[in-house]
């Protein structure tokens, strides 16, 4: 461990931001997410079950789960979210992978196979049961997106679960035995009841919320009238580039894909 390390400590579903405005600050605007100043640890302790999640700026990055945050002049409680804006794309992958490593820790704290208390392997992210050996690993379940377009129309829908007047690409989860380009035309079809053809590939993004895995993907429509899926879709329609809804935040691959396509119809 380095003299400087970086901490995330997490409570409550709520993550530490210290506000640190100085000069040598490592976080845009100044932020640092959970860094400890000195002493603020007993001894320079590490909370039980603190993970190596990565570095940042050159420092070792830790997470932990605690009963309390620390009172630290200038913090603040925040959800994950929270954090993209506040520190940038970089500091909330980093705060994405420690949320889903706490995760993962706390529900695997003992074997699935045989109920023997696990602990955790040093040399990798993995939770060993001393008594029958099952090694279990950080879960990611792969999901895929896709927006849709015919011609210079994009399809975008909206879930209940959405935010009021959201609409965004369609998405779904990967089921067993199924490839990405299966799920992408099953998921369309289910969703919204129409075909589609010729996908491209455009970006992948870790998504914690969760653990999912988002692919994403544009293709062109193949036919078809569109029926929203009861209970899963509460609209979907075809939206020109100049009179679209209320989009997905720019944190998410959704609304990237999204201005993607925009950006190529208005070039």
């Amino acid at each position: 461990m380095t003299d400087t390390a970086y901490w995330i400590l997490r409570s409550d579903n709520r993550l530490l931001i210290v506000v640190d405005e100085g000069a040598d600050s490592p976080f845009p605007s100044g932020r640092h997410l959970g860094a400890l100043p000195d002493g603020a640890l007993p001894d320079g302790a590490l909370p039980d079950g603190a993970l190596c999640v990565g570095d940042w700026q050159g420092a070792s990055c830790y997470a932990a789960d605690v009963a309390e945050l620390p009172e630290i002049a200038g913090s603040e409680p925040i959800p994950l979210r929270a954090v993209f804006q506040l520190a940038g794309s970089e500091a909330f992958a980093l705060a994405g992978r420690a949320v889903q490593l706490l995760d993962w820790q706390a529900q695997h704290r003992f074997c699935g196979a045989c109920g023997t208390p696990t602990g955790m392997r040093a040399d990798e992210h993995a939770m060993h049961c001393p008594a029958c050996g099952l090694l279990v690993y950080p879960r990611i379940s792969p999901a895929v997106m896709v927006l849709v377009r015919d011609g210079d129309r994009l399809l975008l829908a909206r879930s209940p679960r959405f935010k009021p007047g959201v609409y965004s690409a369609l998405a779904g989860f990967v089921e067993p035995g199924e490839t990405l380009e299966q799920c992408v035309t099953r998921e369309v079809r289910e969703e919204v009841g129409i075909e589609v053809a010729n996908l491209r590939y455009y970006a992948s993004q870790p998504w914690p919320f969760p653990n999912s895995l988002m692919i994403a993907f544009f293709a062109d429509y193949a036919g078809g009238e569109i029926v929203p899926q009861p209970g899963e879709i509460e609209a979907a329609e075809w939206f020109s580039p100049d009179a679209l809804p209320l989009l997905p935040e720019p944190i998410s691959i959704s609304r990237q894909l999204i201005d993607a396509a925009l950006a190529e119809l208005r070039g």
